[in-house]
């Protein structure tokens, strides 16, 4: 008898198939699947967002309209999550649903708005008093003894204000219960005749802008008072300042923190520090300015060209960096920083800037714009006009 050839499988019992290895494999495929899914999920989602991110819109689609009483004879600012409506009847917090969060009647004829933070004081040009607000309402109430000028506010309510006295103005500041903390005389041949006033956050240091006469010239000249432990033994708590003998000062802000700034027809210059501020930097304005604004972090400017057609758009950083450099075909009376970024308009038409130098928008609104501000959402907007307020979205 022929035995068979046979195939024998030899097992080695301690080395027995795993009966978890399907499930192991089954595991590695799905995890495999969900990154590529997630992957291509993403791919999707920036592919998608670089389309809106990117593309200029030219058209807008109002999704909500809000009737505001007193609409036509208000202006308004920017404030906390909302718009300041004012008018010489008082002033309103406006949500933006639309809503009024409260309302504050009192006669003003020249109104004079300033904020800071959700900070916001109001005052009547020429008139006596100046009334505080946050978001919840009046938070004091200070009259002062001469006419008033201009006015500053701090993060916590303190005011300060240049007031015109028959001999010389004075730069006065108030807490929120109206007392009076600081009296600064000034004179246009000692300290010089003051220009504008600002409040850092805290409320501690005050920034002036003057205009003085020396040797018979007329220079600039920005100062810097500290009203806490660091000026104590300085004369007038003078802690610090800086002459322009070749610039004519305007302006003077103070941005972020301990950031502040002052802008002249031919520079701008920017000071950092809590106690005593130090001079940063100071860029060149080779270009007459037409329109400046600022926010916590840049400063925006529309500059009119030299030698040819048209306007620059620039945007500095705290650092005096320049970040943007835009060449703009119209000229702009209104200019806002939201954020990043840079909103123009003019009557109907509008123009909106990023940071990065995208053009978000070029196109017409249906009424004169009186403000506009971005919201939470997907190129959304609130604009203030005439009628009252419309929510609004970029299309194309």
């Amino acid at each position: 008898m022929q035995s068979k050839n046979r195939k024998f499988r030899v097992v080695d019992e301690n080395h027995s198939p795993d009966p978890r290895i399907p499930n192991v494999k089954r595991k590695r495929v799905w995890k495999k699947s969900t990154l590529l899914f997630a992957g291509g999920l993403l791919l999707l989602v920036l592919v998608i967002f670089g389309i809106i991110y990117f593309r200029t819109y030219t058209s807008v689609r109002v999704s909500e309209t809000y009737a505001l009483s007193g609409a036509a004879n208000s202006s308004y600012k920017t404030f906390a999550k909302g718009v300041l409506k004012y008018s010489r009847d008082g002033v309103a917090y406006v949500n933006e649903k639309g809503e009024e969060q409260w309302n504050q009647s009192c006669q003003l004829k020249t109104p004079i708005v300033k904020v800071m933070g959700d900070c916001a004081a109001i005052a009547d040009e020429g008139g006596n008093d100046i009334f505080i607000f946050d978001k919840n309402g009046e938070k004091g109430e200070v009259h002062t003894t001469l006419p008033i000028e201009k006015i500053a506010v701090s993060g916590q309510g303190i005011v300060s204000a240049i007031v015109k006295n028959e001999s010389a103005p004075e730069i006065v500041c108030y807490d929120t219960a109206g007392n009076l903390l600081v009296e600064h005389q000034a004179s246009l041949g000692g300290t010089g005749y003051p220009l504008d006033v600002s409040m850092s956050e805290d409320g501690e240091v005050m920034q002036a802008v003057y205009m003085q006469v020396q040797g018979g010239k007329l220079i600039s000249k920005v100062a810097y008072y500290n009203f806490g432990t660091a000026g104590e033994n300085v004369k007038d708590h003078e802690v610090a300042k800086k002459e322009y003998k070749d610039s004519v000062l305007a302006d003077g802000f103070y941005m972020k923190g301990n950031v502040s700034a002052v802008a002249g027809d031919n520079c701008l210059t920017f000071f950092d520090g809590k106690e005593t501020p130090k001079e940063v930097t100071t860029v060149t304005i080779n270009k007459q300015i037409q329109s400046i604004a600022h926010n916590e972090k840049y400063v925006g400017m529309l500059l009119k060209n030299t030698g040819k057609d048209g306007y620059e758009l620039r945007l500095y950083n705290t650092s005096g960096k320049k970040v943007l450099s835009k060449e703009i075909k119209e000229n702009y009376r209104n200019i806002r920083i939201c954020g990043n970024q840079v909103i123009l308009f003019d009557g109907k038409k509008c123009s909106i800037y990023l940071k990065n130098g995208i053009h978000k928008f070029e196109g017409t609104m249906d009424d004169s714009i009186l403000e506009i501000v971005p919201v939470f959402g997907v190129n959304k907007y609130i604009v203030l006009d005439v009628n009252g307020m419309d929510n609004i979205r970029l299309v194309r």
